[in-house]
């Protein structure tokens, strides 16, 4: 049996994608030169200074490892998901693993969001190019308005890759519509201990387990 996932054109795709983002890794950007390993934390824990940060890592895909990307896909197909909110698209393959689950789910809507047009230029021209554009709403701009309209009544999953400083903030917003059973997937969570401390309480409606060093794997309690 084949999915969406692992046959052409995505998964030829997805294998380039990878290769060059392995080939151009964002230890080489301008970015973080000269720059201490101390301020590199501060900077991507910063509420303010993020925008110029992520602006300068433009050339760079910041992608989710592959073997995140099939948990997303895994964890869209198990859940049954059609309603879908991506912070942080850059380069679109975290968005090619979730729109091949909802392909594959028979039909829904991906939410995507990106703050640097560059990325969100690249990222509409590969799902295009993988044939899954029509379930994708890419969204240009600061998440915190992106995200404040025109939001499903219900969200199944949400991945969290953008700006980690932020996570709380974006939770926010979309936690009014976070279904029972509800999924949350936060990449470099630790960047963000607001986020990890609300997730890890029970009494504020989540259970939550780190999948690996860097994702938390949360859902959202009846």
């Amino acid at each position: 049996m084949t999915t969406t996932l692992s046959s052409a054109p995505v998964a030829p795709l997805l294998a380039r994608l990878f290769a060059e983002a392995e080939a151009n890794p964002p230890a080489l950007a301008p970015a973080f030169a000269g720059i201490s390993g101390e301020e590199q934390r501060r900077l991507l824990r910063s509420k303010t200074d993020y925008t110029a940060l992520y602006a300068r890592l433009g050339e760079f895909a910041l992608p989710v490892f592959p073997a995140v990307g099939k948990l997303l896909y895994m964890l869209a197909r198990a859940t049954g998901a059609r309603q879908i909110v991506e912070f942080g698209t850059s380069f679109g393959i975290s968005t090619l693993h979730l729109a091949a689950a909802l392909r594959d789910n028979g039909g829904g809507r991906l939410i995507a969001t990106e703050f640097e047009p560059s990325k969100i230029a690249r990222a509409k021209a590969t799902l295009d190019e993988a044939g899954l554009s029509d379930l994708v709403d890419f969204r240009e701009g600061d998440a915190l308005e992106t995200l404040a309209v025109d939001l499903p009544d219900t969200i199944d999953l949400v991945l969290l890759d953008g700006a980690k400083a932020l996570y709380a903030d974006i939770l926010d917003r979309l936690e009014p519509r976070l279904r029972p059973g509800a999924i949350l997937i936060a990449d470099n969570v630790d960047y963000c201990p607001e986020y990890l401390e609300r997730v890890g309480n029970v009494a504020n409606g989540y259970m939550t387990m780190p999948f690996n060093d860097e994702v938390e794997l949360s859902i959202r309690l009846g």
